[in-house]
């Protein structure tokens, strides 16, 4: 996103912009505030219609154990929780993150960009899952899917709810995400497989005021930077940027799906992740990957070639 709105910002400094995996257009109504979650849907159902339904069903499974008598000790026990807190509601929201993040980095070769994780981790889910070893023991079923994205290493002993670390510095995303970040994007219809929930914006609003004191900013990035009717905007102002987007990553929803002009141009990957083409490449990547690569190199080579071309014929 920064790559994009730098180009348009200072042209005079940046001759051309790659923005991978930028969620541009997902501010203000411009984009469904249900295409986040229906994208993570869409990554497991198409794995599994049995992943797809498991993780569907358990929501109220989960919700229902923790209000019986012992409920929450069974609870804590299924999924491994360390004995010093068990809470239904962070339980929901550590599987939820769980399933995000996963469906976010699903890339094609191992990984460790937010936990370390095997390739295609979304498939890993889903046949841990489907594997007919936990019959029809739903918890375990998601606990075997937690781990591909919580303990692939195997060295977790148990999860601690109460203490969630931040080697990545999200909690600083989620203050920009209340001030001036304002993407709707945890809106959930009857196909999620999320429970069913509308985005709100006053919720979102009174919960930032509540954990930092503040008013969000929802018209900030769409007055500084654009996104209303961008097809016809960028076509007349910008030019010299890619985005790049694969349909396998959440964020993809708001992202730059299709040619703007000449020179701004979007490249579309079906099984790509998160940002997939900035990473190192390795032998074991996939064709399209390479050829995704191959094309970004190409475009910006034309952006040097004519840079330095216009340089050598100024008047």
């Amino acid at each position: 996103m920064l790559a994009s709105w730098f180009r348009l910002k200072y042209p005079h400094v940046a001759i051309g912009a790659l923005a991978s995996s930028a969620p541009i257009l997902n501010f203000e109504n411009i984009t469904s505030p249900y295409s986040f979650n229906n994208i993570i849907t869409q990554d497991f159902r198409s794995e599994s219609e049995n992943c797809y339904k498991v993780i569907k069903g358990s929501w109220k499974k989960i919700e229902d154990t923790g209000k019986q008598s012992g409920g929450l000790e069974l609870l804590r026990k299924s999924f491994r929780i360390c004995k010093n807190f068990i809470d239904v509601d962070v339980l929901e929201s550590w599987l939820e993150t769980a399933f995000a993040y996963t469906a976010m980095t699903d890339y094609p070769t191992p990984s460790n960009f937010l936990n370390p994780m095997p390739a295609y981790p979304v498939k890993q889910m889903c046949k841990a899952i489907d594997d007919p070893k936990s019959g029809n023991d739903t918890f375990a079923k998601l606990y075997g899917a937690a781990s591909v994205y919580y303990n692939y290493s195997g060295t977790a002993t148990c999860f601690n709810l109460a203490y969630s670390p931040d080697p990545h510095g999200l909690d600083m995303w989620s203050w920009q995400a209340c001030t001036e970040m304002i993407m709707p994007t945890s809106g959930s219809n009857k196909e999620s497989i999320f429970p069913e929930n509308q985005w709100n914006y006053s919720r979102r609003a009174a919960a930032c005021k509540a954990f930092y004191g503040v008013h969000p900013r929802p018209n900030w990035i769409t007055t500084e930077f654009g996104g209303h009717d961008i097809y016809r905007v960028l076509k007349r102002y910008g030019s010299n940027m890619i985005f790049f987007n694969g349909l396998r990553d959440p964020w993809s929803g708001g992202g730059v799906l299709k040619n703007i002009s000449k020179t701004i141009v979007a490249i579309v990957a079906e099984q790509g992740a998160h940002h997939v083409d900035l990473r190192f490449a390795t032998k074991d990547d996939p064709k399209w990957l390479r050829d995704v690569r191959q094309m970004e190199i190409n475009i910006i080579s034309d952006w040097i070639s004519q840079y330095y071309h216009d340089l050598a014929h100024q008047s």
